[in-house]
């Protein structure tokens, strides 16, 4: 039964736990394996994998001898008698740690963390030699690198030199424009030409693709080199025909050569 079951484990355990306690020789020691319910418990005696030490031969660094499965496991160090919680019970990485500091051993610690030659010589010699470089820096805003001619900044409306406006409301800036950016209204004029009455790009659209620029047959919408801007405000990123005209009168030379060296490489 059940009831006979249980005592028959706890005689067991019982036996194995006063066998456990009894002295042990120098090269063996004892493991208790569990099995099956039939076979409750059997105590299996194995030898170590390496002789006894002496105790002046120990590493005073190799203070793994308390795991069973080390082959520097003593038998001496453990007594299930007299339990140590500072010797017997503590952290795996305690146990990888001697016991005292040597001097030598501060030595070695200083050596790897400070006079590495992996790192102390290859910054020394990156900071010595930046040291007596050229200067690079550009102090923006007071000075600005060069511009390619190719850069596309802010957009502009440009004008013929008579005054009059280049922009013939063709409409197809409107219509290469990816984003949908570029509104574009005209009316007809009195000798039969039309004439943009509404020209508004939403700057916040648009992605500087350049298709603008491109499709353009008279040169009358640019980006410019202005890339100084911006704004914390939303409608001032929104571009009228005015707006737009103003930065092409305001940018006009640099225009003019941009549009000079786009031409040349067309």
């Amino acid at each position: 039964s059940k009831y006979k079951m249980r005592a028959a484990i706890q005689k067991a355990n019982r036996s194995l736990l006063a066998r456990a306690a009894r002295p042990r020789s120098d090269t063996q020691h004892s493991a208790l394996v569990l099995t099956g319910s039939r076979r409750f418990a059997q105590l299996v005696n194995y030898e170590t994998t390496q002789p006894l030490k002496e105790q002046g031969d120990v590493n005073p660094k190799m203070l793994d001898v308390s795991k069973a499965n080390s082959k520097y496991y003593n038998p001496h160090h453990f007594d299930p008698q007299n339990l140590d919680y500072q010797q017997d019970v503590r952290l795996s990485v305690r146990d990888e740690l001697p016991d005292e500091l040597e001097p030598s051993d501060f030595a070695e610690s200083l050596y790897k963390q400070l006079w590495m030659s992996e790192l102390l010589w290859p910054p020394l010699f990156m900071s010595t030699w930046a040291a007596f470089e050229a200067d690079h820096i550009i102090h923006y805003p007071w000075e600005k690198g060069a511009l390619s001619p190719m850069f596309r900044g802010e957009h502009a409306l440009r004008r013929y030199p008579t005054g009059e406006e280049r922009c013939i409301a063709c409409k197809l800036c409107e219509a290469a424009c990816p984003a949908f950016a570029i509104v574009i209204e005209s009316e007809p004029r009195p000798d039969g030409s039309r004439r943009t009455t509404k020209y508004d790009i939403d700057m916040t659209k648009c992605i500087f693709c350049g298709y603008c620029q491109e499709a353009c047959p008279v040169d009358a919408i640019v980006e410019g080199p202005n890339y100084e801007y911006s704004t914390f405000l939303h409608e001032e990123l929104l571009y009228d025909k005015k707006k737009l005209l103003e930065n092409g009168d305001k940018w006009e030379p640099q225009l003019a050569r941009i549009m000079e060296v786009k031409t040349r490489t067309r």
